[in-house]
């Protein structure tokens, strides 16, 4: 199972929108985006170019790299659990990963801010 950028993108925009209890067509009004370009977004059914997405989180009053840093752990959490689903140790055991040429996957991703002690 294939998670798609897309969809966790739309994910992530979706729950910001809904947290801040605004509906699609305010936010689309003020990405000045169509409701249903924005709707389409939202549901993973069409990926959002970097302008869009900048207009998006525009309007969300919301940075783009907060955006992608939600998006980038969602990634990160769907590629352990198929990982662990599929019982593949390469990606956990640094020892087997270095012998093939690959990155293990880390006990914990962190956070840009965590590097940089923010």
């Amino acid at each position: 199972m294939m998670v798609l950028l897309r969809h966790l993108l739309g994910d992530v925009l979706r729950r910001l929108r809904q947290r801040q209890g605004r509906t699609l067509r305010e936010v689309s009004a003020d990405a000045r985006v169509s409701l249903g370009y924005l709707s389409e977004v939202e549901r993973g059914q069409k990926e959002a170019s970097s302008e869009l997405l900048s207009s998006i989180c525009g309007a969300l009053g919301v940075p783009l790299s907060q955006v992608l840093r939600e998006v980038s752990d969602q990634l990160a959490l769907a590629e352990l659990q198929e990982a662990a689903l599929l019982g593949d140790t390469v990606t956990s055991d640094p020892v087997a990963a270095q012998d093939l040429g690959i990155e293990p996957v880390p006990d914990r991703v962190p956070h840009v801010a965590d590097m940089v002690g923010v």
